[in-house]
Formats: C-alpha cells, structure tokens, sequence
C-alpha cells in the first residue's frame, strides 16, 4: 500500500514539474520525423497481464512492423531526436501515465515485450511477481551494456528483495545513471 502512494504521489509530483520538459519533447519528437509522438506498445504487467506501455516514439515511423526487436547500438531506424530521448532516457516519461494507472511502478522489473516473456522459464516468471518499473536495478547497475540474462536475473533479485530503502537507493542511482548518460543507447 504504501509503495503504490509513493507511485501516486511521485508519479502526480513528475508529471506536473516535467510537464515543460515532456511538451517541448512532444514537439521535438513530431518536428524530427513524420509518425506519431508516442510509441505505444502491449507489454508484460504483474503476473504477466498485457497492459499498453506508452514512450515518445524514437524510431521512424512502422519501424517494428515486422515485429519487436531488441535495442542495438546505432541501430539505423532511431531517429536524430530519438538518439538524443534515449542518452537522456526522455523517451521514458510517458511512463508516469502507465505509473498513475497502475500498470507501472515507479521502481521494478523491466516491462518486457510479449513475445519475450512467453519464453521465461519458471525462475524467470519471478520477475513478474510485482509491478514493473520506469527504472530498476539493471538500469542502475549497467543500463543497456548489460546482457539480457544479466538484466533478468537483477530483476528477479528486486521481486525478491524489493524494499522502500531499497526503491529510494535505486531512485538516486537513476538519477547519476540520467545524468551522466552512461550505458544508454
């Protein structure tokens, strides 16, 4: 109970102090390219429920039509103003909507893609035991440098290990992690 308050409130706080910052990104992202400003895409919740993930678009326009595919470095389909979101993890903020309906935290594991989670075994499922988050423990401890498995096993140790000191550690890491843009692409 009191982790989802904390959402809320922080959540309500982020939206209103970012609203210039997530604005201004809005119109970057619809000056840069032509498509939609968000990107929204079905994604695995607590209990692996689908819930509808929303970012600012970062890539051209259709560039999953065949599919979801995993982030790569200079990968050719991000955007000029997508490259920027993503160093800055920018793109992420639309993600405070998902956090005040309920889908997400503001902490917790990764909320992966479908077809993804479809092939988790049974210790891997663990990380769907709680709300997936706008950061988490794998973006703290190396962001996108890190090996999927090594990003799946930190989010099964949060599910397991997950606390309010331990929510607020890893919510100052983000912060240094943002700040220097290290690990992101």
């Amino acid at each position: 109970m009191a982790k989802r308050l904390f959402d809320i409130v922080a959540g309500s706080l982020a939206l209103i102090v970012l609203s210039p910052v997530l604005l201004a990104t809005a119109v970057a992202v619809a000056a840069g390219s032509r498509g939609g400003v968000l990107f929204v895409q079905p994604r695995a919740g607590r209990g692996g429920r689908p819930f509808m993930i929303y970012k600012f678009r970062t890539m051209v326009a259709d560039a999953e039509r065949t599919g979801p595919l995993l982030a790569v470095r200079s990968d050719p389909r991000v955007t000029r103003v997508g490259s920027f979101l993503r160093r800055w993890s920018l793109d992420e903020l639309p993600q405070l909507v998902n956090i005040l309906k309920g889908d997400m935290s503001v902490v917790g594991p990764r909320p992966e893609v479908l077809p993804i989670v479809d092939g988790y075994s049974s210790f891997q499922r663990r990380a769907l035991s709680v709300r997936p988050g706008l950061t988490g423990l794998p973006q703290v401890m190396g962001r996108d440098d890190l090996p999927i498995d090594t990003k799946l096993r930190l989010d099964v140790y949060y599910a397991g290990h997950r606390t309010m000191c331990f929510d607020l550690w890893i919510i100052a890491r983000t912060a240094v992690e943002v700040v220097t843009g290290r690990g992101a692409f």
